[in-house]
């Protein structure tokens, strides 16, 4: 299983499942986050948290907590 916490700066990945539940996975789903949708890994953070990534055409900022609940081939 690989994560978006593994996926290299300069890479895209695609979205296969969320875990979580409750409110956690309802406010990454809220981000824009869902199965399908293409991701693009912009910058780390030089301590490695938080994640910029490039999502629906807009930036956002993940932690890595949240980061490792999204699987992605």
């Amino acid at each position: 299983m690989k994560t978006l916490r593994d996926v290299k700066v300069g890479r895209k990945a695609n979205v296969v499942k969320l875990y979580g539940e409750g409110a956690l996975r309802r406010r990454i789903m809220d981000m824009g986050i869902t199965k399908g949708v293409e991701l693009y890994v912009r910058k780390v953070a030089p301590l490695g948290d938080p994640i910029e990534i490039t999502v629906r055409g807009y930036e956002l900022s993940i932690r890595k907590a949240d980061a490792e609940m999204i699987e992605v081939e």
